[in-house]
């Protein structure tokens, strides 16, 4: 980490700006203070070392910490269970109208009867019940989330195989599965092409990946005030390369207003 004594910034998105020392700042923080302003202020975000979600006043979380500042394995986890942790009551009440985008993304994603089958970030488990009718009555869905207040809304609903862990760390043999699906994963992972060598290496050669989120990129874009651009994990490019140097191959890109959904298969 810098010295005590480094140059830091702290922007807010209020339009106030600091004159960068000499050498330039040490350490950049960025606070969203509200959609309004991280809107404004474009992707400045994104080239910060620190950035704090302060749309809840109350309940400041951290969304992105350098590396050279501390490790993802340090904090990424604490933070992600406190963003999600909070908002899991009222999750389906916000996005239940989403079951049959999760459906069709399941149907389309030709999953194997019989096989076995983890829903990663499964959530509220939302996609749990398209998940086992695709696989069938001698199939296995197994959901997975790192936050237990969003499992214990999934248990509610009569969902069993429930697991708590962290999809970075995944609790099973090399090999051992036959699919992944994964909703709304990779833009939360600290590292992507990290995350999804993670995912092929518990998926048996030939096994699928299926990355799905029930609205497409720019319209999601646009709903978190931000604007889309070419170099994010889930464009087309770099999620191609990054697929390749994880031991997927993608073999499908759907990137439509009403969905994303990108297929994988496992190449090694």
């Amino acid at each position: 980490m810098p010295p005590a004594s480094g140059a830091v910034l702290v922007a807010d998105g209020s339009g106030a700006r600091d004159s960068p020392p000499a050498g330039g700042w040490d350490v950049v923080v960025w606070l969203r203070t509200s959609r309004r302003q991280h809107a404004a202020d474009g992707t400045r975000g994104d080239t910060a070392d620190v950035v704090v979600d302060l749309h809840d006043p109350e309940w400041p979380v951290i969304r992105h910490l350098a590396a050279r500042l501390l490790p993802h394995h340090r904090w990424h986890l604490a933070e992600s269970r406190a963003f999600f942790g909070v908002r899991a009551d009222t999750w389906d009440a916000k996005f239940g109208d989403d079951l049959p985008a999760y459906a069709a993304a399941v149907e389309a994603a030709a999953l194997p009867p019989g096989g076995v089958v983890l829903d990663a970030g499964c959530g509220t488990g939302r996609a749990l019940p398209a998940l086992r009718a695709a696989v069938g009555l001698a199939g296995t869905v197994i959901g997975l989330d790192h936050t237990p207040q969003m499992l214990a809304k999934a248990r509610e609903k009569g969902n069993r195989g429930l697991v708590l862990a962290d999809a970075g760390r995944l609790p099973f043999a090399d090999g051992s599965l036959d699919a992944v699906f994964a909703a709304g994963l990779v833009m939360h992972l600290p590292d992507p092409v990290d995350g999804l060598r993670e995912l092929a290496r518990v998926i048996r050669t030939g096994g699928r990946l299926v990355l799905f989120h029930p609205t497409g990129r720019a319209a999601l874009a646009a709903r978190h005030g931000r604007v889309l651009r070419p170099d994010e994990p889930l464009a087309e490019g770099p999620l191609t390369a990054a697929a390749a140097r994880s031991g997927w191959r993608l073999t499908g890109y759907d990137d439509a207003p009403g969905r994303f959904l990108a297929l994988a298969d496992r190449t090694t």
